[in-house]
């Protein structure tokens, strides 16, 4: 599969006349194809995940219940990066724990293919934890393929990665999201398992183009923290299993009995670990400085995905009662409508990269905090524009796909002045001693965004009305003109960091 997307970098005979992907590492193939196909399977089966629980032909649920398991799945998801890091890092080194993610990605999507809702939790919840150990530990591959830091192809060699991801996320809803919804759920679900596994395949075949440090276990646990380790995990599994066991035997067991707990610690655990770096003794004035303004970046990045990961949930289910999903007479899947932000995605990104170079070079180019500002504002911008198809719907008609692929068009702008920048805020400001951790730390900002959607929906908030579409709204707006009102402060806390 690799092979046929590789050449000759320089002539044969010379140095450096090894097999390269467009000019990059071989093991960079067999790394794109790997992400590609697991971002295929993930996407695939997320297009349907809500459709699905709301069907009658699904679990026939209610839209508040079906948008806290989304909300709950997506933010396991990205929780479960840290200590599927941890794993990569002190336990089987990142090639050995991609590998076993892939297995249980791909078992995780055979089990949600099965005709049975008793076990499309544990599907579910399987797919979340290959994907958290996978998340972390493919990238730091894509790194180790490159000779340090300074080694000039490797920003594009990141650049190439994140194609695949998008590649993958873009046609994963047009096929897997036609299939389940015009045939049938469950083989919708099992081609998300056939890409895993396609994935899989590519990633065990290609394992020997990868850099020999992918196997290395960099800083393994001794013996005596294995068994500390095991005792922990032995203590609160059981915990676990005797307080479900007591409430499922004294008949009160609800799927809330799951959904609060999980909620509750995408909240907790952003904020406990966001204390515990702050309140590190080891870390110079300086470091806690920035960590000072790094929180600001975090509870606005937490905002901002609450509201734009609902376009997976609150719009998609809209989209599938209320509005009139065909253009020009012709009618397509709710599903297909995930693919719009994919395809921006690859579109606009060169362009936003070009306009910052070119603003840049005429010193005009805008602060980190200024674009994180202008992110916040448009994920806010995008719900005020939501209410339009809300009011069209409420008046009893169906409203027009145009005003969902404006909606997401907005976000994903947002999405463009934010993501990357909170990405490379992120490595600036960590501390020393945290480096490897902090983009965990990141992508514990959507854990708690969409921990937050979860708790809402159960606590039974209609996220599909009116008021509370203005409230998120107007939270995200407030949200940014807050960190561009209080610029100078945050610009003064993150020190030489620009």
């Amino acid at each position: 599969m690799a092979s046929s997307l590789t050449k000759d970098s320089v002539s044969p005979g010379t140095p450096g006349s090894e097999k390269t992907f467009f000019g990059h590492p071989r093991g960079l193939a067999t790394l794109f194809m790997t992400e590609m196909w697991e971002r295929f399977s993930y996407y695939g089966m997320r297009a349907l995940l809500p459709l699905y629980l709301v069907a009658p032909g699904g679990l026939a649920l209610s839209a508040g219940t079906a948008t806290a398991i989304y909300s709950v799945y997506v933010s396991l998801v990205y929780l479960l990066a840290m200590p599927g890091g941890w794993f990569g890092d002190r336990v089987w080194g990142p090639r050995k724990t991609v590998a076993v993610a892939g297995g249980i990605i791909m078992l995780g999507h055979l089990t949600l293919a099965l005709p049975s809702s008793g076990t499309f939790y544990a599907g579910l919840g399987l797919v979340a934890i290959g994907s958290g150990l996978l998340k972390a530990n493919i990238s730091t591959m894509v790194g180790h393929l490159y000779k340090g830091p300074d080694d000039p192809r490797r920003d594009g060699g990141f650049t190439v990665f994140y194609m695949g991801i998008n590649l993958g996320a873009f046609a994963a809803p047009l096929i897997i999201g036609t299939i389940g919804e015009s045939v049938n759920w469950h083989l919708g679900f099992a081609l998300a398992a056939l890409g895993m596994g396609l994935g899989l395949a590519q990633f065990l075949l290609g394992s020997r183009h990868l850099d020999a440090h992918s196997s290395v276990v960099p800083k393994p646990l001794s013996a005596e923290e294995k068994a500390s380790t095991l005792r922990k995990a032995a203590l609160w599994a059981g915990i676990a299993v005797v307080a479900y066991a007591i409430v499922g035997f004294s008949g009160n067991y609800t799927l809330n009995w799951v959904l609060v707990p999980l909620t509750l610690l995408g909240v907790i655990i952003p904020v406990m670990v966001l204390v515990r770096i702050k309140r590190d003794k080891d870390l110079d004035r300086a470091e806690q400085s920035k960590m000072s303004a790094y929180i600001w970046f975090f509870v606005a990045a937490a905002i901002f995905w609450m509201i734009y990961d609902q376009g997976g949930s609150t719009l998609s289910i809209f989209a599938d009662s209320s509005a009139e999903n065909s253009v020009l007479g012709w009618e397509f899947p709710v599903s297909w409508y995930q693919s719009v932000n994919p395809v921006l995605i690859m579109a606009l990104a060169p362009v936003f990269a070009w306009f910052w170079l070119a603003l840049n070079r005429r010193g005009k180019e805008p602060s980190t905090i200024v674009k994180f500002a202008s992110g916040l504002v448009l994920v806010g911008a995008s719900f005020f524009l939501f209410l339009a198809p809300l009011s069209i719907a409420e008046g009893g008609h169906k409203a027009a796909a145009l005003w969902l692929v404006a909606i997401y068009f907005t976000q994903t702008v947002g999405e463009l002045l934010l993501s990357p920048v909170g990405l490379s805020v992120t490595t600036k400001m960590a501390p020393a001693k945290y480096a490897s951790q902090m983009m965990g730390v990141w992508f514990l900002a959507v854990t708690a965004g969409d921990a937050t959607t979860g708790l809402l929906s159960i606590a039974g908030v209609d996220l599909n009305k009116t008021g509370i579409v203005a409230a998120e709204a107007t939270l995200a707006v407030v949200a940014g003109v807050a960190v561009w009102m209080y610029r100078n402060k945050v610009k003064s806390l993150m020190g030489d960091v620009r």
